[in-house]
Order: structure tokens, then sequence, then C-alpha cells
């Protein structure tokens, strides 16, 4: 079911365990989620998510029950939820512009590597865009993300077909990017994509704070930017909050985002 290729350097203390009355369609996925990345599987045996985390001295567990697997941490829940991608492709499909897609100058057959998928909102707009004869990929660090996030590309059900279809489109790997780039030859990909953690958190949003604690936290290396060009044959773009200092220290002087938006995106051309 999880077809996570590659695995992270950087990993979470984690165990996998079910909902407290468990099908055994759970169970079965349970424990293929701790084989495949080596962690263990616990029965719930009558205990809360609290109490089964304190006795095995973890911070969270991910946690598969009958609608959905999440990643729980006191009183936080980390899931999969194309979030704004469904209303920004709605904005696309009347004739909207898309911020994002504007600064990648992303067109039909095209493909983009995202180097920093977090919850995949990004990558599912982008495979919408790029269509059944492009490719997007989407690269992350954290392996509950990644889980979490590939498994609901695959298995989300939206009403809208096209909207589904550009979710399924999406490929996960669970690595580290700087370590993927690094393999990759030069021009493998039309546009390389970055939308790191903010430095400094624009709002208080649940689920974003979830992931924050889940994310990898290191900053975009200058290293890893000169990969990016190297790998891209277009151009590289990173999103960061509007007047960021990250953007002249990683060397982007171009910018593309509406004027009174709070984020900007960065664009170097090849």
């Amino acid at each position: 079911m999880i077809d996570t290729i590659l695995q992270a350097h950087y990993r979470e203390k984690l165990a996998v365990t079910t909902s407290l009355r468990p099908t055994r369609e759970q169970v079965i996925t349970a424990t293929e989620l701790a084989r495949k990345f080596n962690v263990p599987f616990k029965d719930r045996d009558g205990l809360s998510l609290k109490t089964l985390a304190s006795n095995l001295n973890i911070p969270g567990l991910l946690v598969v029950s009958s609608l959905k697997i999440s990643y729980v941490s006191g009183q936080q829940e980390f899931f999969f939820h194309p979030g704004l991608a469904r209303l920004r492709i709605k904005g696309l499909k009347y004739g909207k512009t898309d911020q994002m897609i504007r600064a990648m100058s992303l067109k039909e057959g095209e493909t983009l590597l995202d180097c920093t998928m977090g919850l995949g909102s990004d990558a599912v707009v982008a495979s919408y865009v790029s269509g059944g004869t492009g490719k997007v990929v989407g690269l992350e660090s954290s392996t509950v993300i990644a889980v979490l996030v590939e498994h609901g590309l695959q298995t989300y059900c939206d009403p809208e077909n096209d909207i589904a279809m550009s979710m399924r489109r999406v490929k996960v790997f669970n690595i580290d990017h700087i370590n993927y780039l690094s393999g990759l030859d030069a021009g493998s990909y039309d546009i390389v994509y970055f939308d790191p953690m903010f430095r400094y958190p624009r709002h208080k949003s649940p689920s974003i704070n979830a992931m924050r604690n889940l994310a990898n936290p290191e900053p975009v290396k200058r290293e890893t930017i000169e990969k990016a060009l190297r790998v891209a044959r277009k151009r590289v773009v990173m999103k960061e909050r509007r007047n960021s200092p990250e953007f002249k220290r990683l060397g982007f002087n171009e910018f593309v985002g509406g004027k009174y938006g709070p984020v900007a995106y960065g664009v170097i051309e090849r």
C-alpha cells in the first residue's frame, strides 16, 4: 500500500497502533507500516493513546483507524487533507491566477520536483496544471509526514475526478532533498521548487503546528540551491515570507507575488 521507495536520514521516534476496536484490515495496514519503517507495532489493549505513548517513551503514534491514518502527539493530530489545493484548482478552472504557478511558469506536460512537499497542496496544484503528460515528484524528509501524505494522496476521495487524479499522479519519496538532488542528472526536471518551513510562522493553524513539530527544521542551504540549478532546465522557485532575508541569502533576486500578499516567490532562471 505504501510505496515509499527511498528512506529518510531524518527520522522520528514512533510506533504504530490502531483504533480501540480495529478491523482485520486495520491491523494488517498497521503491521505493514511498522514493518516498512522498522518501528514497533503495538496493540491498544484498551489503553488511551496518551498512555500507550507514555509507556513506550515516545512523543506520538501513527494511528490506523477506519477513516484515515493520523499521527497523534498529545492534543495534536496530523493527517492528510488537500486543504487549499481544491480551492486553488477551482480558481484556475475559472481563469484566476495562481501566484505559485505563475512563478513556476509551469505548463502542461512539464516536470516539477517539489523538494519540501509538506502537506502536498502545492504538489497537487502543480500536478493539475502539468496534467497526465507531466510529472510531479514530492520529497519529504520526515517519515511521518511522507507516510501520511502519500497515503492520503492515493486514497483521498474527491468528488471531482480531475482533482482526485491530480493527487494520484504525485509521486512521494521519503528522502532529504539534498541527497536526492545529488543523485540526479543535469536537467532532470523543468522546475525545482522549495517551500521550507518559515523561520517565523505567519499563523497558528492546528494542522500546520502539528506538522511543524514533525518537519525537518533545517533551513535550505546555498549548496542545495546550486544543486537545484544544475537539475532544473527552466528555473528554481522558492516560497517565503515577503521580504524574507532567506531570499538574499540563497541568491534569489527576481520575485513574483500579489502586491499585498504575505508571501512571495523567488525565482532564479536557468
